[in-house]
């Protein structure tokens, strides 16, 4: 599978729909199938946290592919990235959206109790609410025996993937790097950033 993802950000960023994430912790193991994503391609992407260069907080993004890059988003949230592409060159995949497949009580329990099921892990922050996903899983090999895992899931139709432009960045937000589920309740709203800048 690391050969998989070491690929184009774009590339992988389509092929991870359908694909599995799990955290097995003390008090249980929560699994979520992605069901959207988006693609920054470091250097080349304005958008992205390695545009200007490799800094300690981006370091994971630089290799190998299949590891874990885990940020804080506007001070408030912490967000979940599948590193890709060739080692030394900085490109990830965001993990916007997702359907809890196993552990909903616990992801609940993280969430609060009056959030419906779509709504548990969709948008990056509640992602990784949902599924206990903190700084402490920066850097994390996602295809060892970690407690953070990723595997294939069930293959997605073609028919189902769509395209289009990301959510909230205020550099390249036209770019066609968001993919998601047609018609899946648990995929984001979109929302051009008020910050976005003519490319």
């Amino acid at each position: 599978m690391r050969a998989a993802l070491a690929r184009p950000a774009e590339e992988v960023a389509a092929d991870l729909l359908g694909a599995v994430l799990t955290h097995e912790t003390p008090e249980g193991t929560v699994s979520i199938t992605i069901t959207e994503t988006e693609a920054y391609s470091g250097a080349a992407d304005p958008a992205s946290h390695a545009y200007r260069g490799r800094t300690p907080r981006n370091a994971v993004m630089f290799g190998p592919a299949g590891h874990l890059y885990v940020y804080r988003s506007h001070g408030l949230h912490w967000c979940a990235n599948v590193v890709t592409g060739a080692d030394g060159i900085a490109s990830a995949v965001l993990i916007r959206a997702g359907r809890v497949i196993e552990g909903e009580d616990l992801a609940r329990e993280r969430r609060g109790d009056k959030v419906e099921s779509p709504r548990l892990a969709r948008g990056p922050g509640n992602f990784c609410q949902a599924l206990g996903i903190t700084a402490e899983h920066n850097g994390t090999d996602l295809l060892t025996d970690a407690s953070v895992a990723l595997s294939e899931g069930e293959p997605v139709p073609a028919a189902l993937v769509r395209a289009g432009p990301r959510v909230g960045v205020s550099r390249a937000h036209d770019w066609q790097h968001r993919f998601y589920l047609a018609g899946d309740p648990t995929v984001s709203a979109y929302r051009l950033s008020p910050r976005a800048k003519p490319d």
